[in-house]
């Protein structure tokens, strides 16, 4: 059986890993160089570092608050904010990423996965997609879930892997921050269009929501949470362990 990965999200905004309920409300949480430091010390598998408004600002993601944090850190990293043309890709590698997420970046650049991919190859290539119920249909939004595209999700993100996404990040603005279990509708119709290993984000509230996360959608890959494990409320050993103890094959 494949190993379930277990990866901590840090958000940043102005410098400091912030956290909100639906993508908004948000507040501020801790320094992301000592949380990332933190976590790779505590059993994570990998990281996520999103620049949440580099985007929405028009401007790159700060790179020297990546690089004390890539320090730090000895567990892979991905990144992303602020990712719109290949060389964006050239100057968050080189300041530590293992691996780069594109989501608005990918919508006004139609190019960018397909060249990002073909130079860095597709497992360096992450496709994040902000997604929410539009009148019961899954649409993706854009800026940091500000806009809706009006695209629908699974066949945008099939595309993505079909131009060389070598793995999905599906972040479901319905149940961000609210707790309440991970949205395994859209996650197992992702899982059902591609190939290539899913990670579920949005809406973990217990130990018990990992459980039918991985119970659930066997196919998905990892889980990625945020606030439950900023505020200790979850501690990723306890996790793996409940994990383990429920048949599900993690890494100790």
């Amino acid at each position: 059986m494949i190993t379930k990965r277990i990866i901590p999200c840090l958000d940043v905004r102005d410098g400091t890993v912030v956290k909100g309920v639906n993508f908004d409300k948000l507040k501020k949480v801790a320094s992301p160089v000592e949380l990332a430091k933190f976590y790779s010390e505590n059993g994570a598998d990998e990281l996520v570092f999103y620049d949440i408004t580099a985007s929405s600002e028009g401007r790159n993601l700060f790179t020297e608050i990546l690089k004390e944090t890539a320090k730090n850190v000895f567990i892979p990293l991905t990144v992303g904010g602020g990712i719109r043309e290949v060389s964006d890709f050239e100057r968050v590698l080189s300041c530590g990423a293992d691996k780069v997420s594109v989501n608005s970046g990918a919508i006004s650049n139609p190019c960018l996965i397909k060249d990002a991919a073909k130079k860095y190859g597709n497992q360096c290539v992450v496709i994040s997609a902000d997604v929410k119920r539009v009148n019961h249909e899954f649409h993706v939004f854009a800026k940091g879930g500000r806009e809706d595209t009006g695209m629908l999700a699974v066949p945008w993100i099939t595309r993505c892997v079909n131009e060389g996404a070598g793995e999905v990040v599906v972040n479901s603005m319905d149940t961000d921050g609210v707790k309440q279990g991970f949205d395994l509708e859209l996650l197992q119709a992702v899982c059902e269009a591609v190939d290539v290993p899913v990670i579920a984000s949005g809406g973990a509230g217990s130990v018990q929501d990992f459980i039918r996360l991985f119970k659930e959608v066997p196919v998905i890959d990892a889980g990625l949470a945020a606030s439950v494990f900023h505020f200790g409320e979850i501690a990723i050993p306890d996790l793996k362990k409940k994990l383990q103890e429920n048949g599900i094959t993690v890494r100790i």
